[in-house]
Order: structure tokens, then sequence, then C-alpha cells
């Protein structure tokens, strides 16, 4: 009887440890691409360390269901969709009247930092069916394939709005273009 139970707490002993191990494997590994999308998804330091927080949490609770390890990435990166959804699920948001507000428009020096702001300004404009697919694809360089995993869409769908999205983006950037030689010229 003493030597079952000895076995039956080394079994335990022995999967606590390797799945202590796979877990510390992925951290290490992901870590900083889920946190680069969480800052990018929430703009936010803290909001997005504590969504990381609670989606690595999430992975360590039901980490004996990630079957392929090639597919952690879109697992953590679904995990943590979901965690920014939950925040707005009972939340109720303080509204503020804009002409109370006022904007302080920073120079930059730097004309590429210039460029990477509006480029994320027109990115950020554009609508979540165009915008999620695009950042997944340059944030992260996940396929078509792999994104239409991940948003539960078919392959097709996915290429389109990637299609439409960088459309998007470059009429804008030439609206803008065409706006600066006007006014410059």
């Amino acid at each position: 009887m003493l030597s079952r139970k000895q076995s039956s707490q080394t079994s335990v002993t022995n999967d606590m440890t390797n799945k202590q191990k796979r877990y510390e494997v992925l951290v290490l590994a992901l870590h900083g691409d889920i946190f680069r999308y969480a800052y990018w998804l929430v703009k936010d330091k803290t909001v997005a360390e504590d969504i990381v927080q609670e989606t690595f949490l999430r992975a360590w609770k039901s980490l004996d269901s990630l079957k392929d390890e090639k597919a952690a990435k879109s697992w953590l990166i679904t995990i943590l969709r979901r965690e920014n959804a939950r925040r707005f699920e009972r939340k109720q948001f303080d509204l503020v009247d804009i002409d109370d507000v006022s904007v302080i428009d920073e120079q930059l020096s730097n004309e590429v930092a210039i460029e990477h702001r509006e480029l994320r300004t027109i990115m950020a404009s554009l609508s979540d069916e165009y915008r999620e697919p695009l950042m997944l694809q340059i944030v992260f360089g996940f396929s078509g394939d792999e994104i239409a995993q991940q948003l539960n869409l078919n392959k097709n769908t996915v290429m389109t709005r990637l299609f439409r999205a960088r459309n998007q983006v470059k009429e804008t950037l030439e609206k803008a273009n065409i706006k600066r030689g006007i006014q410059n010229g």
C-alpha cells in the first residue's frame, strides 16, 4: 500500500514538474510578443501588463489543452483577445466633454518618428475588421491561414480584408501627401 501511494505521489510530482517546465519555456519564448500585441491593442503599458498576466495565468490553468506547441502563439493571442474583451463586459465608461479637454500637440523633430506616428494613426482609424488582421500580419508576421484560424474567419475573407486594409492605408497616405503638397507648394 505504501509503495502504491509513493508511486502515485511521484507520478503527480513528475506531471507537475513537466507542466512547470513546459510553462516556463512558453513564457520565456513568447512573453515579449504577447506583451507587444497587448500594448498595441490597449495602448496603455499598465493595462497591457495586467492583460498579459491574466493571459499567462489562464494559459497555466489550461496548459494541458495545448496539444501542438507550434500553435502556442496563436493560442496565447486568442486568450489575450478574450481577456481584453472581458475588461469591457461590465465596464461603464466615464464620459468627458471634449470642450473641457485640452490637447497638446508635441513637436517631433525626427521626420521618421512623424511618419510612424502618422501611419499608426491611419491604421488606428481603420475599422476593427480591417485593422486587426493587418496588425496580426505586420506585428507578428502571421500568414493568412494563421490569421483566419485566430479570428475564426475564412482565409479568403482574411485575404480580402488585408487587401482592403492596405488599400485604405495607401489611399489615406496619398491624400495626406497631396494635401501637404498643396499646403507647402
